[in-house]
């Protein structure tokens, strides 16, 4: 059971005792803070009052009593407006209430515009109501709330207790309006796929496992919406964006949360190269709406969003990490005596190229990508939905973004022959079979629609919390998602 504070409760009885609701039915609110904001500017002081009444609700986070005056602050959606509530203009009923209010009470003034003798712009209530009580006790107005993991955890509270969150998802919501914009702009259509599904697949990943009941059948959280995407594209919808959100069965830290949003486009007729473009200047121009400009600042760090990006092929930088030649990075032998020289061998060390590649870029090239970076050039054995490259068998057409040390994004021109893609299945189920439990299931439908031809295609996964993180400069991604997965409390 819930424990109430039982001072506020009595606070509830008292008030209603005396005939005042503590959670009266709704008010209608004429104005918001930036209304009043916008209407007072430019205006002289004499000219204020001139302008009308203004109505406004919000929470109140500050309260200063001054015998038969008093002074606070009220929170909106818009941000905070100073109130002035004096005994002589509301009436005796309506000030007994204010000296009753608590920190956290929403309420409702209505009253005409004035300026204090400091300059701050203020209503000045002729009309007082109480909105909704509040009986829980506020952090100290000072401090607000340090601990991260309270903030994450009572959102709630963050929200109306720190500017900087509600501006962080406020920015969220500017970026997820620009990218929409941004793709309808471009003839593109956005759709919805399936959360829910029969086989995982599009990524790989350990997947969360459902049950339904009705069908008695085993269903899977979506990792990745990329092969319903890619069946719309068989179907004739040639240019196709989601933003969605996939769920990954691995652990939390501060780039990866098990629920989180992705946004994915596809394109017939395009190529990787294509996609490279597209995502400059989708990246450079949200920073410019966004941010309000190209240079921006990350952790300390000082990043140009401004295009062109650098590029670079995979091959080259795992060759400058290790300091072999681009002969000796393709024999898996000498890779894995250099990998073992430095690491040791915990008898899991890689056997194929493509797999030491990634080890070694994993270990030593990803965190230094720092500024905008496409790499290109990965190998095929770890791109199992990519086009081979037609001259380079073993190399794919696919790139990924870094950007301050982590993977942004991910695009390739799109693999369409329905027989090497099911070769590629059956080596994913033959991974799978030897203990690799994110390696890819075999996705027979996904087959049959390849059968009818997928046009030439290329198709990007771009991480939505990462970049949020990037254009709100938050360390973790749990600070950019309201209601992060927490480990339970003890």
């Amino acid at each position: 059971m819930y424990t109430f504070d039982q001072e506020r409760l009595d606070k509830v009885h008292a008030l209603e005792a005396d005939g005042t609701r503590a959670y009266p039915s709704a008010t209608p609110v004429a104005h918001t803070s930036a209304a009043v904001r916008a209407a007072a500017e430019g205006q002289p002081d004499e000219a204020l009052d001139a302008l009308g009444r203004f109505e406004l609700a919000g929470r109140l986070l500050f309260k200063n009593e001054m015998g038969k005056a008093g002074f606070g602050r009220i929170l909106d959606r818009d941000g905070r407006v100073q109130v002035y509530v004096k005994k002589d203009e509301v009436g005796e009923p309506a000030f007994a209430l204010w000296k009753k209010l608590d920190l956290g009470d929403v309420v409702y003034v209505e009253g005409t515009l004035m300026r204090t003798r400091t300059g701050e712009l203020t209503l000045k209530a002729a009309t007082l109501k109480l909105l909704t009580k509040c009986i829980a006790s506020l952090p100290d107005k000072f401090h607000g709330i340090a601990d991260p993991e309270l903030r994450q955890r009572q959102r709630y509270l963050d929200l109306f207790m720190n500017d900087e969150t509600r501006e962080t998802f406020q920015r969220r919501s500017r970026i997820l309006r620009y990218i929409r914009n941004f793709f309808e702009a471009r003839a593109y259509l956005e759709v919805e796929t399936p959360m829910m599904h029969p086989i995982p697949g599009g990524a790989t990943a350990r997947p969360f496992v459902t049950h339904h009941n009705a069908l008695d059948t085993q269903l899977y959280l979506r990792i990745a919406p990329e092969l319903y995407l890619k069946r719309l594209v068989v179907g004739g919808l040639e240019r196709v964006f989601e933003i969605n959100r996939s769920f990954r069965n691995e652990g939390i830290d501060s780039t990866h949360n098990p629920e989180f949003t992705m946004l994915e486009w596809y394109e017939a007729h395009a190529t990787w190269r294509d996609l490279v473009e597209m995502s400059e200047e989708l990246l450079a121009g949200c920073a410019e709406a966004v941010c309000g400009t190209t240079e921006i600042t990350y952790q300390g760090q000082a990043i140009s969003m401004a295009r062109p990006f650098r590029k670079v092929g995979y091959d080259a930088l795992v060759a400058e990490a290790t300091g072999l030649s681009q002969e000796e990075i393709r024999d898996a032998a000498t890779l894995r005596a250099w990998w073992i020289e430095r690491h040791g061998d915990n008898g899991k060390v890689p056997t194929t190229v493509g797999r030491l590649w990634e080890a070694v870029f994993d270990e030593h090239v990803e965190k230094g990508l720092v500024q905008p970076t496409f790499v290109t050039r990965f190998p095929i054995e770890i791109s199992p939905l990519a086009r081979r490259n037609d001259a380079e068998p073993d190399i794919a057409d696919r790139f990924e973004l870094f950007i301050a040390g982590r993977e942004i994004a991910n695009g390739f021109n799109e693999l369409n022959d329905p027989v090497d893609q099911a070769a590629r299945f059956e080596g994913q189920v033959k991974s799978r079979a030897a203990g690799d439990h994110e390696a890819m299931h075999f996705d027979e439908d996904y087959i049959r629609a390849l059968t009818f031809g997928l046009p030439p295609t290329a198709g990007e996964g771009l991480g939505i919390d990462r970049l949020v993180m990037l254009f709100t400069d938050s360390p973790s991604i749990r600070d950019v998602i309201l209601f992060p997965t927490l480990r339970p409390r003890a």
